[in-house]
């Protein structure tokens, strides 16, 4: 599977469990850590989890390895790291406080569809 529709198939399971303010930003020509970074956020830990958790099924059915995850157990900041996607899950407390988009303010944003 490409990075891009990784990135899709990202969104969506973010989506598919009521994630807030899902961001998608192009770090191709930004940083060599990932092709794509997907922040969101949930509005409580339990919803924190419930979305990382919805991220790791869908990287597990299409064959798709998860590198890393960080920070599931305090559920303030979920890291998944799949490769060309890394996946930013904040509780939305958390979120504002790092703004992370501000941080790699020179990515562009990806449209991305969540039909």
């Amino acid at each position: 599977m490409d990075s891009r529709k990784l990135a899709d198939l990202t969104a969506k399971a973010c989506d598919d469990k009521r994630a807030d303010d899902i961001v998608v930003l192009d770090m191709k020509h930004v940083s060599l850590i990932a092709d794509y970074f997907l922040i969101c956020e949930g509005s409580s830990e339990r919803q924190v989890q419930a979305i990382a958790n919805e991220v790791k099924d869908r990287a597990a059915e299409n064959d798709i390895e998860v590198k890393r995850l960080e920070g599931y157990e305090q559920a303030r900041w979920i890291l998944i790291d799949l490769g060309d996607v890394v996946c930013h899950v904040f509780h939305k407390d958390e979120r504002m406080y790092y703004n992370i988009e501000r941080l790699w303010g020179d990515a562009p944003l990806v449209d991305v569809s969540l039909d």
